[in-house]
């Protein structure tokens, strides 16, 4: 029935969880803790070989079954390939995809590891050159039910949610459509023209684990196809010299891989604009989920989109 598998996302327990988890052969200990995440419902459950997995329940309704797979045959490539990301199990029957309840499901092995808030030359290096073994594999084969990183999916369909919800305050909502579409208008083209693929899509800080061997990329839930740039600004975001030189070091890493088209770097200010406006605009796709309003209090307030107003006049007089 419609909304069944939407209402057992919100009412997933352990032992539903768990019940996944042995659905092929894997037995657990009964040691389940949800893990903090807000598109997926995340857990981490204890085998009783002592591994521990993360299990992550996708979202119903956002992503298909191939799309899935899309994530999961990248990884395996890069798995294959030792680039350090990590990988989807299988669950035990010839599968790293499940299905419970129509809630589509898949475990990880449980990486230890810590994240850098910032990073010194030698280690933005390092992640450049984990970039360009990432890109090296991703160009080798297409997503073809992937998302494309192009203006429209994330500028001009995000602003029409967010004017059709109301969530921009009435004074300010007409400027905020204008300056938001005047940045689609200018990058609709340059993003259209460069080379894409597929890549991780959302590698910030938060998706970097360190470990004594080097970083490991994680969560490629929004991996897409896009330029490659897009896996390097976010690392290094913003105008100022300092980030044009982080820019710089994970550049050097990357081309000792790959070769990286310089002229994309222009993008990333304008990319930095869809990633303003997409992220309100899943803010606002999720409202009615009751974890949202608690994790962003602040979304509807006046202050919140004033200032990214102003970013995104920031951005856009850089682009004139």
């Amino acid at each position: 029935m419609p909304g069944e598998p939407r209402a057992s996302f919100f009412a997933l327990t352990p032992d539903r969880v768990l019940e996944a988890v042995e659905v092929g052969g894997l037995r657990c200990t009964g040691r389940c803790l949800p893990l903090r995440a807000f598109e997926n419902r995340v857990y981490e459950v204890e085998l009783e070989d002592e591994r521990r997995l993360v299990v992550k329940f996708y979202r119903p309704g956002r992503w298909s079954r191939e799309t899935i797979l899309d994530e999961h045959r990248f990884l395996a490539d890069l798995a294959a390939a030792e680039i350090p990301a990590v990988a989807p199990l299988d669950l035990g029957t010839g599968t790293t995809l499940g299905e419970i309840e129509g809630i589509y499901y898949a475990a990880f092995p449980k990486v230890r590891g810590r994240t850098l808030d910032e990073l010194d030359a030698e280690n933005r290096r390092r992640i450049g050159r984990t970039i360009g073994r990432m890109h090296a594999v991703g160009a080798a084969r297409g997503a073809p039910h992937r998302l494309r990183l192009d203006a429209t999916t994330y500028i001009r369909e995000p602003v029409e949610v967010l004017l059709k919800g109301s969530f921009i305050p009435e004074s300010l909502a007409p400027r905020y459509r204008d300056v938001a579409l005047r940045i689609a208008d200018a990058v609709a083209a340059p993003l259209a023209a460069a080379r894409t693929q597929r890549i991780h899509g959302d590698l910030h800080y938060g998706n970097l684990l360190w470990t004594s061997d080097g970083p490991i990329l994680v969560d490629f839930d929004d991996c897409l196809v896009g330029p490659p740039v897009q896996d390097l600004w976010l690392l290094a975001r913003g105008r100022s010299e300092e980030a044009r030189r982080a820019r710089e070091d994970l550049v050097e890493g990357y081309e000792l891989f790959r070769e990286f088209d310089r002229s994309t770097l222009a993008l990333s200010e304008p990319l930095r604009a869809c990633r303003i406006v997409h992220m309100s605009g899943w803010i606002a796709r999720r409202w009615d989920d009751p974890s949202f309003p608690q994790a962003f209090p602040n979304f509807k307030d006046h202050r919140y989109w004033m200032q990214e107003y102003e970013e995104l006049v920031a951005i856009s007089e850089a682009l004139a």
